[in-house]
């Protein structure tokens, strides 16, 4: 079956179990998946049960999608994503994404843990994506272009929404939560990276480096799904403090500032 026949395998099944018409995506990432529990009235559907889905084999990943309400809307969130370093094909990676844009998505939220490179950032910081950097050659367009879905040659100057960006700033004004913004810089993992690599993501603007998001950014912008991006500084990157690296860090972290992001994101979708 080819990459077309399958997504509409797969969003049969997924419209089979549920008959909702979300029309925002979330992407929840390391730690940050307990967002996904808030939802109301919600269809769960592990990854394992649905048709061409990948397995997410990452602690901190549920590995399923919850459809249902939240702040208002109709939502469809992925709790768990796929990273190029479990060994997937990137166009396994960003499976998910384009079955949730056929599903109808007009939005799509991504979020992630992130090292901190600025280093007026600290661990528990959220932060904007206003713009990212992908430092590792690859790119989920690469082969056969899908024309039903999109261009051969995608523009990708407004990648990241300016409206939902100010929708953003302006929730967090309300919450009193501050907000920083940045750039952020795909690595594929899964090893950390090392001080130079994190001296040289400075030099060239990044203010946050991690293992995922650009990917599903890249399909989203092919399909012109608007994107907004939220990173969870879960640590300062290496060398900055010269202290060891470790996902429990990461995991402890997003547990630590999960009531403030939950709070910021559904507040974010209760004004979309």
């Amino acid at each position: 079956m080819d990459y077309m026949g399958k997504i509409k395998e797969s969003l049969k099944y997924i419209e089979k179990r549920c008959n909702k018409k979300p029309k925002i995506g979330l992407i929840l990432g390391s730690g940050l998946g307990s967002l996904g529990d808030k939802i109301e009235s919600p269809t769960i559907i592990p990854y394992d049960q649905i048709p061409n889905f990948p397995i997410s084999t990452v602690e901190g990943h549920k590995g399923q999608l919850v459809i249902g309400e939240l702040g208002d809307k109709t939502v469809i969130a992925m709790q768990g994503r796929f990273h190029y370093y479990e060994g997937y094909p990137l166009k396994d990676v960003v499976f998910p994404v384009r079955v949730m844009m056929s599903l109808g998505i007009e939005n799509l939220i991504v979020t992630n843990a992130a090292g901190g490179v600025d280093e007026n950032f600290s661990p528990g910081d959220l932060m904007i994506i206003k713009d990212h950097i992908n430092f590792t050659g690859e790119n989920p367009l690469i082969g056969d272009n899908l024309d039903d879905l999109g261009p051969r040659f995608v523009d990708m100057t407004r990648a990241y929404d300016k409206e939902l960006i100010d929708l953003a700033k302006k929730a967090g004004d309300r919450l009193d939560i501050p907000l920083k913004e940045g750039v952020y810089m795909w690595f594929t993992g899964p090893t950390y990276e090392t001080p130079a690599e994190i001296k040289l993501a400075g030099i060239l603007g990044a203010s946050a480096v991690g293992m995922s998001t650009v990917p599903e950014v890249i399909v989203a912008s092919h399909q012109g799904v608007k994107v907004l991006g939220i990173s969870c500084i879960t640590n300062m990157a290496a060398g900055i403090l010269n202290k060891p690296l470790n996902h429990e860090e990461v995991i402890e972290t997003s547990m630590m500032v999960k009531e403030k992001f939950e709070k910021l994101v559904i507040e974010i979708l209760t004004s979309m």
